[in-house]
């Protein structure tokens, strides 16, 4: 079943975050766009490359009023010791949550049962943790976060505007729909 339309459940996880350690919970994802990436583990080869691409594009999805948080089954102290070793990890400034009893995983339905490992999975969850998109990726896939920022503006502007619908390949500033009898059969 899909989680699209639904709101997160409860949780609280410890975290690393720029050289600290924190707690984290479903109500940190409150009251702002947010990211929430799953990846399989700590010190793989995909996964840094990802997790790059993503600070990569951190500051433009911060100026859109989004939070970014990765996730995956290793520890907050395993987030901190990557950090400290991996060049392309040693770049992230967002929360890195540490996901070892797998709860956050199975909210998010992304828990690979056999391995104990999260799959590649993307959530992007409006201001009230509802999950507006989602994106599961086979492991051995990774994910470009530039298409990211695409999807969270047409999310922003449909939910600033009632009514209207973002079409394929909708870029800002590009034309919307309004769904109506008018519409049907003419596009």
């Amino acid at each position: 079943m899909s989680l699209v339309g639904k709101k997160i459940g409860e949780f609280n996880a410890h975290a690393y975050r720029q050289g600290k350690f924190i707690d984290v919970s479903d109500k940190d994802l409150m009251g702002h766009w947010s990211i929430v990436m799953f990846y399989p583990a700590d010190f793989s080869f995909v996964c840094p490359t990802e997790l790059e691409d993503l600070q990569d594009h951190y500051k433009e999805l911060q100026d859109l009023g989004v939070e970014v948080y990765s996730v995956s089954a290793d520890t907050h102290f395993v987030h901190k010791a990557w950090h400290d070793d991996s060049d392309a990890v040693g770049k992230v400034e967002y929360t890195m949550i540490g996901d070892p009893s797998q709860k956050i995983m199975r909210l998010f339905d992304v828990l690979d049962e056999e391995q104990g490992l999260a799959q590649r999975g993307t959530f992007i969850l409006d201001p009230d943790g509802v999950v507006q998109s989602l994106e599961i990726n086979a492991d051995g896939i990774g994910r470009n976060a530039s298409e990211y920022i695409s999807r969270i503006k047409a999310g922003q502007y449909v939910a600033a505007h009632p009514g209207e619908v973002c079409p394929a390949k909708w870029k800002e500033d590009d034309q919307t729909l309004t769904p109506g009898l008018d519409l049907v059969g003419k596009i």
